[in-house]
């Protein structure tokens, strides 16, 4: 590991900050180091100083989705203990999406659409990223069937991938259709859809 200095740690953060808002922006693979090297406005010698190559790059711009994950800092990953905080992750996503004109998608979602065979420590960290939130929202659904009896054909696990797959698929369409509208109808359907599965549908803990 290269020994870092508070101001070489600050060049390598304005490079991996800069690579984020490029990999999220256009992708992974349309994203040079020279265009990262010219929007971080570091130099060739210092990017390659903490980044061997594109791949650890992309390494380094998960770890600190992580890092933020873990820290509680990333505003689209907080602990879901109730139904308005289960509405509140989804919408996080498409407020996220608005903010950029309906320009782009999920951030995780754009760099694991460039993920090759080649790319094996990338699908990893990926894998993880997603294990978390797919944790963090099974947890919830395990919660709720506590006291809001869950059906039998109904498992946390599945309905916290449903809630994924939901969040990546309606993000694409609204990047592709530039209209919030069709997130949101996806949304709505998709929080219908998960509270079909528990006995307590109208009760006041769905609304708190």
């Amino acid at each position: 590991m290269k020994s870092r200095s508070p101001k070489g740690e600050e060049t390598r953060l304005k490079i991996i900050r800069a690579a984020r808002n490029l990999f999220h922006a256009q992708g992974v693979s349309l994203t040079s180091p020279g265009q990262v090297i010219a929007a971080s406005g570091t130099g060739k010698g210092q990017f390659y100083y903490y980044f061997a190559s594109k791949e650890g790059l992309v390494h380094a711009v998960l770890e600190n989705y992580l890092e933020e994950m873990r820290a509680g800092c990333n505003p689209t990953y907080f602990e879901i203990r109730t139904w308005k905080d289960l509405e509140r992750w989804f919408m996080v996503h498409l407020e996220m999406q608005k903010s950029f004109g309906m320009t782009r998608g999920c951030p995780f979602g754009t760099i694991g659409n460039g993920v090759t065979q080649k790319d094996e420590l990338v699908r990893q960290d990926l894998s993880l990223i997603f294990e978390i939130i797919r944790s963090n929202l099974a947890a919830f659904f395990i919660r709720e069937g506590t006291v809001s009896r869950m059906s039998g054909e109904a498992k946390p696990e599945e309905l916290a991938d449903f809630c994924i797959a939901t969040v990546q698929g309606a993000m694409l369409m609204g990047k592709i259709k530039r209209d919030p509208r069709v997130v949101e109808a996806t949304i709505q359907a998709s929080l219908t859809h998960v509270k079909r599965h528990f006995s307590r549908i109208n009760g006041t803990d769905r609304r708190r």
